[in-house]
């Protein structure tokens, strides 16, 4: 059997229809090729990820200072350099890393399922 295709791993991942005997095929393959099972369990992380994820785990709008400086520095004004007095809080830093975490985990799905579909032979 050719390796499971991109879409029939992301809905084994999400789990949301019934099986079907594609879906039985499909996971015999993965019992036996490291590659399918690789990302299959990687899709299945970034869905539980997902769906575990609270409305605060979510990035926010930023506030109307930062789009008052991105509009300063589209002007042609020349703003008058302030220091930075302020560090993340503990709070923030977990946030800015799950948020951080989250993006890695996309871009190497991302980048699996790239190589995967480059290393299809054209037909």
């Amino acid at each position: 059997m050719a390796h499971v295709e991109s879409a029939h791993l992301v809905e084994l991942a999400l789990r949301n229809a019934t099986p079907t005997d594609a879906d039985a095929e499909a996971l015999r393959h993965i019992d036996d090729c490291a590659r399918c099972r690789d990302d299959l369990r990687a899709l299945t992380r970034v869905v539980a990820a997902a769906r575990t994820a609270h409305l605060v785990d979510l990035p926010t709008a930023p506030p109307e200072r930062v789009w008052r400086r991105i509009n300063r520095d589209l002007s042609d004004e020349k703003p008058t350099p302030r220091l930075q007095t302020s560090a993340l809080t503990p709070r923030g830093t977990r946030r800015l890393l799950a948020t951080l975490s989250f993006a890695a985990l996309a871009v190497v799905v991302i980048a699996r399922w790239f190589r995967h579909e480059r290393s299809k032979p054209v037909q």
